[in-house]
């Protein structure tokens, strides 16, 4: 029964292109986690969600507007981050904004808007191998970027002061981080939905920081998790026909709960 679901190419296509946001959402989500930029990421996706629906307002592929979007949005979001102490508020307002012009530019395109609407769910099942080249492209260059970033940005996210004393330039690492969180978001919106993306880019790292404090190790063990959920999230997806999203939201959590029941085990005893 395996073999034969794997001769499907849709299927090879879903794996493919499910590995690689592993890869992604355990580097990045890192990150994220570390840095408490979750609800950041999670507002990313709605403005690249408005992005898509612009784009399809003014006849573009959807793709095109959710990547412009959430760029422009994280390079936004990161350039205030820098210059003021309510991110959380500014972000909110950002993300209830995105929503809401979403809505407008939806409400105002004559065309059929199926593609954006899939964009809050994903469509794994529908990537093709041209999808999957260009998911790998943005996966090397996100972790190369963000590989040749480690060590500074690291430095900045546990001790700031310290980092900005020494002449690090703490602002712009902010705003490349969020840029890079963009990125990774216009990436994997179309597979896992907007609605589930910070599942897997939170998830398993929030996991994995609790089983251990190494910074190779965490990012090691929340690819081992992210892994997982996406290649048991497709398999029940393929044999249940219901959304993959659901799945790895699911799975991701009680990745995340396994793992704070394993660390209050461990001091306790």
């Amino acid at each position: 029964m395996v073999g034969q679901a794997l001769s499907h190419p849709y299927l090879q296509n879903a794996l493919a292109a499910g590995l690689l946001i592993a890869l992604l959402a355990a580097g990045v989500g890192y990150f994220v986690v570390l840095r408490g930029a979750a609800f950041a990421t999670h507002a990313l996706a709605q403005i690249g969600f408005a992005g898509a629906a612009g784009a399809v307002l003014l006849g573009f592929d959807p793709l095109v507007g959710l990547i412009a979007f959430a760029v422009t949005g994280a390079a936004g979001l990161g350039v205030r981050s820098a210059h003021s102490r309510t991110n959380d508020v500014t972000t909110a307002l950002v993300l209830v904004t995105a929503l809401g012009t979403g809505a407008l530019f939806l409400a105002l395109a004559h065309s059929y808007a199926a593609n954006v609407y899939a964009l809050l769910f994903g469509t794994i099942v529908g990537i093709t191998r041209a999808d999957v080249a260009t998911i790998a492209i943005a996966t090397v260059l996100i972790i190369g970027v963000l590989g040749g970033l480690t060590r500074p940005l690291l430095f900045a996210t546990v001790a700031r002061g310290t980092a900005q004393t020494r002449g690090i330039p703490v602002a712009t690492l902010d705003v490349a981080f969020l840029v890079l969180v963009g990125l990774t978001t216009a990436v994997t919106v179309p597979i896992v939905g907007t609605l589930l993306i910070y599942s897997l880019a939170i998830g398993p790292t929030a996991a994995a920081i609790r089983l251990t404090a190494r910074p190779a190790w965490t990012v090691a063990v929340a690819l081992a998790f992210s892994i997982f959920a996406v290649l048991v999230g497709i398999a029940l997806a393929y044999v249940s026909d219901w959304p993959v999203g659901f799945f790895i939201a699911v799975l991701t959590a009680l990745e995340y709960v396994a793992a704070l029941l394993c660390s209050r085990r461990r001091s306790m005893g």
